[in-house]
C-alpha cells in the first residue's frame, strides 16, 4: 500500500470515527435524557397526587373543626356558611385548587365554590370523610368533602424541570461530541503524524524521531517504538552505507567501463539504466533517453532502430534465449551496430526486463565488405590474364607454323606482360600477408635510394610506353644513404608509380622527384602524375586496406592494397611517413619520407646531414629554367646535371 493510499485510508478512517463517535454519544444521551425525564415526571406527578390527598385530607380536618367548633355555639346554616367562607377564601389565594365541595351525611350539596378559569384535572380529584364526635364520643358522619386540583404547580414544576433537564443533556450531548471531536482530531492527528514519519523513512530519512511529551497511553508507547525503529535504521544505514556506496561506485564504474553500448529496460520497455558508451552510440541526450521506451528510439531518418528486434526477442521462448541469446544488426545513421539481447531476473528468478549490448561493427563491416570486393577485384584481376594467357598459348600451340616470327614473338611478349601481371598481383597478396605479420623482421642495409629510383623507373617502361607517358627523374646530388630493405623500398616505389600510370591521361607525364626535406632530416621522394585527381573526402582513406574508390570516374580495376602496402612498408617497417596531395582534374602526387639517419642498429653511425646547394631554388624553379635554356653541358639525349643536380628526362 503506497503512502497516499494510506493517507487516504486515514482520511475516511477519521471521518468513520468522528461520525460514530458522535453517533454514540448522542443516542446514549437521548436514552439517559428520556429516561430521566420520565422518571422526573413520575416523581413529580406523585408527589403532586400526594400533595392533593394531603391537602385534601387537611381541608376535611378543617372542615371537622368547623363543624365541631359551630355545633355548640352556633346554628346549622350560620356554621356552613362559615365553612363555605373559609373554602373561598382558600379556593381563591391557591392556584391548584380548582373547586371545593361539600356534601351532607345524605349526600345533598351543601356547597360548591369553583374557579371559572381553572378546571381540575382528571387524575388530581380527591374526596375525603367528614367525622364529628357527638357527646358520647362516637364518630358521626357528617358529609363528605371533594377537593379539585388545577395541576398548575405541577405543571410549572414539570416544565421547568423537563427544560432544565433537556438543557443539561444538550450541554452535555455538546460536550460529548466535542470530546469525540477533539479525541478524534488529536488521533489522527497522531496517525497522520506516524504517516509522515513512514513516508520519511521510506525515502531513506532514517533517525527521524517524534517529540512524545504530549502523549500518552499506547499511541505514546507506539511513537517510542517508531523511534527505536528509526533510530536502529539510522544507525544501521551508517554502518552500512559505506559499503552499500563502495558496491554502488563499483557497479557505476563496471557499467561506465564497458566499452560497448548497455542498455537496460524494465519489464514495460522502458530505459532504467545505461553507461556513456550507449548514449555516445545511439548520439542521444540523457534526459532524452532516461525512461523512454526503447522500441520508439529512431535515427535522424526516423526509422524504428530497434522495434523489430526486441519483438522477435518477446516471441522466442524464455528457454531458448537462456540459452543462446538473440542477435540482431541494425544501422543507426552511419554505424552498423549488433545488439545481443539477455533477459533479466531477480533473485527470486521472475522476470524484470531485458539487457542490450551495444558491439560497434561499422569497421568489420566496411572491412567485411573491402574483402568481398578485394576477392572480386583479385578474381577479375586473375581471371583476365589467365584467359589471356590461354588465348594466346592455345593459339600458339595450335597455329604456331602459321605465324611469322614477328607475330610470334608479338604472342610471347603479350604472355610475358600477362605473367607479370600476374606475378606482380601474387606478390601483392604474398606481401600483405608477410608484412602484416607482427613477428616480420626485414632484412636491411645501409643503402641509396638513387639506384632503386632509377632500377624501379626502367622497369616500369613497359607499362608507360604503352600509353605514351613519359617520366622525369629529378634527383637531389650526392642523397645520403639510409638503412632500409632495398627491395621493400623497391616494390613500395613500384606501387606508386604503378598507380601513377593507371590513373594518368594518355600522352600524359609523371614527375619523380628524390630530395631531402625541409627539415633535413628525411629523405622525401614524390611521383607526381597529371591524371584525374582524388576528391578530397578519399585523401585520408587511400592508403587504408582494400580501400577502392569506384565511381563514374575511377573505373580502374584493381585489388586496393597496392597503397596499404606502401603504408605498411614506409611506416611499419622504415619508420617513415607516406604522404599524398591531390585536387580533382589536375593530378595527385603520392610519396614518403626515410629518415636519413636510422634509430636501432645504427645510432653509433653518425651521418651528416647534408643541405641542398641550391637553397635559393626550388625544384619547380630548376625544371623551369630547364624547359627555357635545355640545360647546361653534358647534356645528352635522356640525362644531363644541372647546378649538381641529376636529371634525367624521358622525351617523348
Amino acid at each position: 500500500m503506497s503512502i497516499k493510499s494510506l493517507k487516504i485510508f486515514n482520511m475516511s478512517t477519521r471521518s468513520k470515527l468522528l461520525i460514530l463517535g458522535m453517533l454514540l454519544s448522542s443516542v446514549l444521551i437521548v436514552v439517559t435524557a428520556y429516561f430521566a425525564i420520565n422518571n422526573t415526571q413520575k416523581k413529580i406527578f406523585d408527589s403532586y397526587y400526594n400533595f392533593g390527598q394531603m391537602m385534601t385530607k387537611t381541608m376535611a380536618k378543617q372542615t371537622v373543626d368547623e363543624l365541631q367548633l359551630a355545633e355548640t355555639n352556633t346554628d346549622q346554616t350560620e356554621k356552613y356558611k362559615k365553612i363555605k367562607n373559609n373554602a373561598e377564601t382558600l379556593v381563591q389565594n391557591n392556584d391548584d385548587i380548582a373547586f371545593v365541595s361539600f356534601t351532607d351525611a345524605t349526600g345533598i350539596p351543601v356547597y360548591s365554590i369553583e374557579k371559572e378559569k381553572f378546571k381540575p384535572l382528571d387524575d388530581f380529584s380527591f374526596s375525603a370523610p367528614v367525622f364529628i364526635e357527638n357527646e358520647d364520643g362516637e364518630k358521626i358522619l357528617a358529609g363528605s368533602l371533594q377537593v379539585g386540583f388545577t395541576g398548575q404547580t405541577f405543571r410549572n414544576v414539570l416544565t421547568t424541570s423537563k427544560n432544565s433537564m433537556i438543557f443539561i443533556f444538550i450541554i452535555a450531548w455538546m460536550l460529548s461530541c466535542l470530546a469525540v471531536i477533539v479525541n478524534t482530531i488529536l488521533l489522527t492527528r497522531q496517525i497522520t503524524l506516524l504517516t509522515d514519519g513512514v513516508n520519511k523513512i521510506s525515502t531513506g530519512e532514517f533517525g527521524y524521531t517524534f517529540n512524545t511529551n504530549d502523549l500518552w497511553g499506547d499511541i505514546k508507547e507506539l511513537f517510542e517504538q517508531f523511534n527505536d525503529m528509526s533510530s536502529r535504521l539510522r544507525r544501521y544505514e551508517e554502518q552500512n552505507i559505506e559499503k552499500l556506496t563502495s558496491e554502488r561506485n563499483k557497479l557505476e564504474t563496471v557499467l561506465i567501463s564497458i566499452a560497448n553500448g548497455v542498455i537496460v529496460c524494465n519489464n514495460y520497455d522502458r530505459v532504467i539504466l545505461y553507461n556513456n558508451a550507449a548514449l555516445k552510440t545511439l548520439n542521444v541526450s540523457e534526459r532524452a533517453f532516461k525512461n523512454s521506451k526503447i522500441q520508439e528510439y529512431c535515427d535522424s531518418n526516423g526509422e524504428l532502430c530497434f522495434q523489430e528486434g526486441i519483438s522477435k526477442f518477446k516471441d522466442l521462448p524464455l528457454e531458448e534465449i537462456e540459452n543462446e541469446p538473440p542477435e540482431f544488426q541494425t544501422v543507426i545513421d552511419d554505424k552498423t551496430l549488433k545488439a545481443t539481447i539477455s533477459p533479466m531476473f531477480n533473485i527470486n528468478q521472475q522476470y524484470q526486463g531485458y539487457i542490450i549490448v551495444l558491439h560497434d561493427i561499422t569497421k568489420e563491416s566496411q572491412i567485411d565488405l573491402m574483402k568481398n570486393n578485394f576477392i572480386s577485384n583479385v578474381s577479375h584481376e586473375l581471371r583476365t590474364p589467365v584467359t589471356v594467357l590461354r588465348s594466346y598459348i592455345d593459339t600458339l600451340y595450335n597455329h604456331g607454323d602459321e605465324f611469322d616470327t614477328n607475330t610470334q614473338k608479338e604472342f610471347i611478349g603479350v604472355i610475358n606482360q600477362e605473367i607479370i601481371r600476374m606475378q606482380n598481383l601474387v606478390n601483392n597478396i604474398l606481401d600483405f600477408s608477410r608484412l602484416e605479420s607482427p613477428n616480420i623482421d626485414l632484412q636491411k642495409e645501409y643503402t641509396s635510394i638513387v639506384s632503386i629510383i632509377n632500377t624501379t623507373v626502367d622497369s616500369m617502361k613497359v607499362l608507360a610506353d604503352e600509353r605514351d607517358i613519359s617520366f622525369s627523374v629529378i634527383i637531389e646530388p650526392e642523397l645520403p644513404k639510409t638503412y632500409m630493405n632495398p627491395d621493400n623500398i623497391e616494390r613500395a616505389l613500384k606501387n606508386i608509380i604503378s598507380n601513377a600510370i593507371k590513373y594518368s591521361k594518355d600522352n600524359g607525364k609523371i614527375k619523380i622527384r628524390a630530395e631531402v626535406d625541409k627539415t633535413g632530416k628525411n629523405i622525401e621522394v614524390s611521383v607526381e602524375d597529371n591524371g584525374i585527381g582524388i576528391a578530397p573526402e578519399h585523401l585520408d582513406h587511400v592508403f587504408d586496406r582494400f580501400y577502392r574508390i569506384e565511381n563514374e570516374i575511377h573505373t580502374i580495376k584493381g585489388t586496393g592494397l597496392g597503397l596499404h602496402l606502401v603504408k605498411i612498408a614506409i611506416e611499419k617497417h622504415h619508420n617513415g611517413k607516406v604522404f599524398v596531395t591531390s585536387k580533382p582534374g589536375e593530378g595527385s602526387t603520392f610519396g614518403f619520407r626515410l629518415p636519413i639517419i636510422a634509430e636501432g642498429e645504427l645510432k653509433e653511425e653518425k651521418t651528416e646531414e647534408i643541405s641542398p646547394s641550391h637553397d635559393s631554388k626550388t625544384i619547380q624553379q630548376i625544371e623551369e629554367e630547364l624547359l627555357e635554356n635545355n640545360g647546361s653541358s653534358e647534356n645528352n639525349e635522356n640525362s644531363f646535371t644541372y647546378d649538381d643536380w641529376e636529371i634525367s628526362i624521358e622525351k617523348e
